[in-house]
């Protein structure tokens, strides 16, 4: 999808750069728990851009580490559904199915995605009583997760965000990302949204304009 603020030349990577993987999780992906309509369609794309990211970028990979018991999961909570509305401080705005469990399958990567790339792997998700859409802090807004400060002690001032899923994890670590410092590049062909309709969509692109969040395709991205 383009809209008219996507921006339409080159960008070339540069040492200061960095990729966020965002979740390429089996519990993600058709099949799984939590599936994101086509959302193994992105892991080739996302392979391909190790030509463009080289031994001189910081590769993250992102992966939701739950425990069984986490409070996020309807399935805890007596009398309650999967995406029953919920809220408590960190939690919310709905209750999920169980998904991406430590140690589980679908907590696995895609076994197609080139996990070679990643130069981390940040877990995220392991606070029972919180859950953890941003890669860089818990939905209570005050708990790091540790990737700010990673980057930064990389003189990283940029980051590509990529991955699972647009509305949720990919656009929760974009704005925690702006609002850290760094210049942030959502790679729109390569991340899938959980509600798909064109509506919802739009907003999400809207509120990335409004923070000043470059939205860009991923042939664009150059050596």
């Amino acid at each position: 999808m383009r809209t008219k603020k996507m921006l339409d030349f080159p960008i070339k990577i540069t040492g200061n750069d960095a990729l966020l993987v965002i979740d390429i999780q089996n519990d993600f992906l058709p099949g799984g728990s939590l599936a994101v309509t086509d959302g193994d369609t992105i892991i080739t794309g996302i392979n391909d851009l190790r030509t463009t990211f080289s031994h001189n970028n910081q590769i993250i990979f992102t992966q939701d580490w739950h425990p069984s018991d986490h409070q996020s999961f309807a399935s805890v909570h007596s009398g309650k559904k999967p995406f029953d509305e919920y809220s408590s401080p960190g939690l919310g705005p709905v209750l999920w199915p169980d998904h991406c469990i430590q140690g589980s399958k679908g907590a696995e990567f895609a076994s197609n995605l080139d996990q070679n790339m990643a130069k981390m792997i940040l877990r995220k998700g392991y606070h029972k009583e919180l859950d953890s859409y941003s890669a860089f802090l818990e939905n209570d807004k005050k708990t790091l997760t540790g990737l700010n400060e990673y980057l930064k002690a990389f003189n990283v001032s940029r980051v590509f965000v990529c991955g699972l899923a647009l509305d949720y994890c990919i656009k929760y670590t974009a704005l925690d990302a702006y609002k850290l410092g760094f210049e942030v590049f959502v790679i729109l062909d390569l991340t899938k949204p959980v509600i798909t309709e064109k509506s919802s969509i739009k907003e999400i692109l809207a509120d990335f304009e409004s923070n000043q969040i470059n939205i860009i395709i991923s042939d664009q991205i150059r050596e």
